[in-house]
């Protein structure tokens, strides 16, 4: 057990050298989070991970995105109330849907472009909109309770103030970053969060003073960049954990954390290379928005 416990602390010390200030905290090598799940939750969210209408393509990443552990640290229960930010393909909605549909609430929130916003954002957006409603309307007996909303980029409105028990978001900070929207989304989540609620925070990891430029063009943000970001909203930290970190990683290739699967956009010769890195050191941080305010 003592061998057990040393190979697996030590990969996450080593991860943790990307920021003096991270903390290895109980939540992040156990799993657990604020609110200890109980023996029924725990069985709720193995069977939605677990659940055969998973898209076999991103149930080969839960190596590297740690779905169980990951919501079990933001405190997410089967009762919820929960705005899952930008959801992309539908990765994590493959799970919450299933696991929030008889006693909590998901809703997707899916962001619209300004006009500020360049033609192929625009596109970018409008299509991935377009394939996850159509992934929902695709399995209404999976996804019929989703509610779906639509925000603006420069001018997010996220639902009622006071409305959501957690806001999730995985993996978008850094396009909110590169297109000068990122304070706003951090209010945004203040807003619209109940007194004592949670934002959950998944991201690339820069290297400790990385400058802003090259966080925007290559995708990797410093922790130091979002905590400011959420401290400025009002949000307290209330832990870090490293379920999601990667040492191999080096954040620092020619086409940013593009580079690395899934996007793998390298030469064909370096796949195995990149392969052996696997996807990117990530932070994951849980913030609560104080009970008083």
């Amino acid at each position: 057990m003592k061998a057990l416990l040393l190979a697996t602390v030590i990969p996450l010390l080593a991860a943790c050298a990307h920021d003096p200030g991270t903390t290895v905290s109980a939540a992040g090598l156990s799993g657990e989070g604020a609110n200890p799940a109980t023996a029924a939750t725990d069985a709720a969210l193995e069977a939605a991970i677990a659940g055969a209408w998973r898209d076999p393509a991103n149930v080969a990443r839960d190596a590297y995105r740690h779905p169980a552990q990951t919501l079990r640290f933001f405190g997410v229960t089967p009762s919820s109330r929960v705005i899952e930010i930008t959801p992309g393909g539908g990765w994590y909605t493959e799970i919450l849907a299933p696991y929030l549909r008889e006693r909590g609430h998901l809703v997707a929130a899916l962001a619209v472009a300004g006009p500020a916003q360049s033609e192929g954002t625009r596109n970018y957006l409008a299509k991935g909109n377009a394939n996850f409603r159509a992934k929902l309307a695709a399995d209404p007996s999976r996804y019929d309770t989703v509610e779906v909303r639509e925000f603006s980029v420069p001018q997010p409105t996220l639902g009622a103030d006071g409305s959501a028990d957690v806001v999730l978001t995985f993996r978008n900070v850094h396009n909110w970053t590169g297109w000068g929207s990122d304070q706003a989304m951090f209010d945004a989540f203040f807003r619209v969060l109940k007194p004592g609620g949670v934002l959950g925070v998944v991201d690339h990891r820069a290297r400790p003073g990385t400058s802003i430029e090259a966080m925007k063009k290559s995708g990797y943000l410093t922790e130091a960049h979002v905590l400011e970001l959420a401290q400025r909203a009002g949000f307290v930290l209330e832990e870090r954990s490293e379920v999601n970190a990667n040492p191999r990683d080096s954040a620092d290739y020619p086409n940013g954390v593009w580079t690395l699967p899934p996007s793998n956009r390298h030469d064909p010769e370096d796949a195995q290379m990149y392969r052996s890195i696997g996807e990117s050191d990530r932070m994951t941080l849980r913030f609560r928005k104080s009970a008083r305010d």
